[in-house]
């Protein structure tokens, strides 16, 4: 059998790539081999909004919103140095609008997420392959992999599946998760650059409406709960089905001397709010177990071979960026294929800027990770544990010297804007008033009380970096200094532009209000917009890109995270409404 691109995995990382690839290339004969027969359960139903634009630009999202998954929000936490819950959102709740199901991808629902059914969501995704001519052997294992050493480069020959058939192709795609079938074989190294090792446990659990009073109106919440050695997460599925999953670090697993059904169970029985939602359910009785070490492979791609999602890294389940780091990593991998093909951009480039781009994603979703962890005060059995990962990681804890190290690694999840986690900066910083800081005043930010602002780009290298983007890869001009990456394109490239004719706060600002009004119609869209550039400036300020001080005199930038806001707040009562 032969074919142009072979792809081991018909999950979501495997049905993106030939999604897209089939998209901007028709005439591309792509293949799937997916060991499993479709529907089956899969942890991992937590999308962040990234992932909704992937869908759209498969071609797949108007299916899988008719499929009627909860539309996720956001989250809510106990964690940090209170046992009372608080919300994290994707957007105020002000902005939401018409919920009716199945809506459009338009406005808000650009900016929110799904929480999803595997069972059903990874069918709907390896059925649209499919209807756009993708040939798909399921169930069918790959058995082993055939490749040549004599070159530097390790080079794919061949694939034979369990069946004995042999299979041949221009470039093979390891898309299997943990499985990491090529990967593995190929003899890739992987590196784990985190102390944090988990190990979770999880099972389903359903009853007529158990969950409606969480959905409102189809919307919901992801449910992270502390406990003394870990977290539980309660993910709303639909109004009848609920992943439940209980997290721990694997020294504490070791230690307790339970087994893992018994220490789900005895976590869960043990909560309250958790117990009382379960009352009525039932689990289906098989806990499934994995441990969630972060790594990230030293190689992730070759002269005609890529790893994708899984394969190629993870991340803490804590922030819920798998699904979101899966399809974006496949998104990068299918528009990489596509210029190779087309001959024109440097493939060495292409290569390289795919290994860098999607390994450092991990890495920075690790760092978050880290600072996630060792701010939560409520871990009292793993306290050392937090302790020592902060140590590691050179974190000094207080919300200023912390902003700042998380920011050197999370200005390029959406390239232009300032992401990390699924959130933007100021849901950082209220995020950090929720943590074991002792004053909440502490967080503040940096060009608050400042109106003069010089750049600073001595010493700074101009390179370029990928920006995978409408089936191409896309060069953007980026400026490296240090550990600093400064992105020479959206909101950051704006505010660069100005900051090169302006350097007083007034004069900043009516040219942002000017482009504003400009080039965004929409009043919640010039509103997002704002906030955004204001982001970016204050990051450029942490990263040291830009000098602020105060000229006396003039008026100054006055820049405050609230104890209760709109994006982040108590739960129990609600957002607050700011002007």
């Amino acid at each position: 059998m032969h074919c142009d691109v072979a792809i081991v995995g018909g999950g979501l990382g495997g049905t993106t790539l030939a999604s897209l690839l089939k998209k901007y290339a028709p005439s591309l004969d792509v293949c799937i081999f997916e060991k499993e027969a479709f529907p089956r359960d899969h942890v991992g139903e937590s999308q962040l909004p990234p992932t909704s634009a992937v869908l759209h630009e498969m071609g797949v999202w108007d299916k899988v919103e008719a499929a009627g998954f909860p539309i996720k929000l956001g989250a809510s936490y106990t964690w940090g140095k209170t046992t009372e819950p608080w919300v994290f959102g994707f957007i105020p709740e002000s902005e939401t609008g018409d919920i009716s199901r199945p809506g459009a991808y338009d406005g808000w629902r650009k900016r929110v997420a799904f929480q999803v059914d595997r069972s059903l969501y990874d069918a709907i995704l390896l059925e649209h392959t499919k209807s756009l001519g993708v040939r798909v052997s399921q169930p069918s294992r790959v058995s082993s992999v055939q490749y040549s050493t004599q070159r530097q480069d390790k080079r794919v020959e061949q694939l034979t599946l369990e069946s004995g058939e042999e299979v041949t192709a221009r470039y093979y795609v390891d898309a299997s998760g943990n499985a990491a079938v090529l990967r593995r074989q190929l003899g890739i190294e992987v590196e784990i650059p985190t102390l944090l090792k988990n190990v979770a446990f999880w099972d389903y659990w359903t009853a007529q409406h158990l969950n409606q009073d969480l959905l409102e109106k189809g919307t919901a919440r992801v449910m992270i709960r502390s406990v003394g050695f870990g977290w539980i997460w309660y993910i709303v599925l639909s109004e009848h089905r609920t992943s439940v999953g209980v997290v721990c670090n694997a020294e504490y697993f070791k230690a307790c001397g339970l087994k893992p059904e018994a220490l789900y169970h005895q976590t869960l029985s043990s909560h309250t709010q958790i117990s009382s939602l379960l009352q009525m359910a039932q689990a289906t009785g098989t806990v499934s177990t994995t441990t969630d070490w972060s790594y990230v492979a030293k190689e992730s791609c070759g002269e005609n071979w890529f790893l994708v999602g899984e394969s190629l890294g993870f991340a803490d389940p804590i922030l819920a960026a798998g699904l979101t780091l899966t399809h974006t990593c496949a998104e990068h991998c299918a528009y990489t294929i596509l210029d190779l093909e087309r001959g024109i951009k440097d493939s060495q480039w292409l290569r390289d800027q795919y290994h860098a781009t999607q390994s450092r994603r991990v890495r920075q979703h690790m760092k978050f990770a880290e600072y996630w962890y060792s701010a939560n005060g409520l871990f009292t059995d793993v306290l050392d544990n937090c302790a020592v990962i902060a140590a590691q990681s050179g974190l000094n804890l207080s919300p200023q010297d912390a902003f700042r190290w998380l920011s050197h690694g999370g200005i390029d999840d959406i390239p232009g804007q300032f992401v990390i986690g699924g959130l933007g900066l100021s849901g950082v910083k209220s995020v950090q008033k929720r943590f074991s800081h002792a004053e909440a005043g502490d967080v503040v930010y940096f060009i608050d009380g400042m109106n003069t602002f010089d750049l600073d780009i001595d010493g700074a290298v101009r390179e370029s970096m990928a920006n995978p983007k409408s089936g191409e890869v896309i060069l953007v001009p980026v400026l490296v200094r240090n550990e600093s990456r400064l992105p020479l394109t959206g909101y950051f490239l704006q505010v660069f532009t100005i900051l090169q004719q302006h350097r007083y706060i007034e004069e900043i600002v009516a040219a942002l209000q000017r482009w504003i009004t400009q080039s965004i119609q929409d009043p919640m869209g010039r509103k997002h917009a704002w906030n955004l550039s204001l982001q970016c400036l204050e990051t450029l300020v942490a990263q040291r890109w830009v000098r602020a001080s105060c000229t006396p005199g003039r008026h100054v930038l006055s820049m405050k995270t609230p104890d209760e806001g709109e994006i982040v707040y108590t739960e129990r009562t609600g957002p607050a409404r700011l002007r």
